[in-house]
């Protein structure tokens, strides 16, 4: 899993061109930012590992890939979230991550 992420990390950070530093940061508890490279970094990351296809979010692949316990205990905030729809498909992913985020800012976690 780890080799996984660090693919998609790897990948999608140099397709979309994003400043990593932004990621560690939201990862250490800073609140979204709207940033265009950032919102593609995360289409990228969620379409390659097939948590989204064509602007809609597949919350069962996203539960599937998630650690048991923990998509036993978040389940009903991915739901809740479902696709947030924005102007474009990098927009969709940031709108969606940015709820997942506040649903659970606590275990948050951005590839």
């Amino acid at each position: 899993m780890a080799e996984l992420m660090k693919m998609l990390r790897d990948n999608c950070g140099e397709e979309s061109g994003v400043d990593i530093t932004i990621v560690e940061k939201i990862n250490e508890g800073m609140d979204m930012t709207p940033d265009p490279k950032l919102k593609c970094y995360m289409k990228c990351i969620m379409e390659t590992a097939g948590m989204m296809s064509e602007g809609v979010v597949d919350v069962e692949a996203i539960l599937a890939m998630l650690p048991e316990e923990f998509s036993k205990k978040n389940a009903h905030l991915f739901e809740k979230c479902g696709t947030q729809k924005g102007s474009d498909d990098c927009d969709t992913a940031y709108r969606t991550q940015e709820c997942w985020q506040k649903a659970n800012k606590a275990e948050y976690f951005l590839v």
